[in-house]
């Protein structure tokens, strides 16, 4: 009879010491999902990010481009004001010294 409680007491204590283990790897299973999910929570926002920056660049070249092909415009009419104007005509400085 006493070798029946004794195994009976081994065996609770080796199922409180299984789900003791049990639970210990349950945790760790949740703290690395925790983990998991911010990384990937991250690497999310990050892309987005990287998405908004992009389109913001996109947008900057294009304004870019954009302002670029206004001050040729721009260039060219003052050039041809300035042609046009007598008050901006070239002379011949040394001819006039001597």
């Amino acid at each position: 009879h006493r070798s029946g409680i004794r195994s009976s007491k081994v065996e609770r204590a080796h199922s409180a010491m299984m789900n003791a283990d049990m639970d210990a790897v349950e945790a760790e299973n949740q703290v690395e999902l925790e983990e998991k999910t911010r990384l990937i929570n991250q690497v999310l926002e990050l892309q987005h990010t990287l998405e908004d920056l992009s389109a913001r660049v996109d947008a900057v070249k294009e304004e870019n481009l954009k302002l670029k092909s206004e001050n040729q415009v721009l260039g060219q009419y003052i050039e041809n004001l300035m042609s046009a104007s007598s008050v901006f005509q070239t002379t011949d400085t040394k001819s006039k010294r001597k």
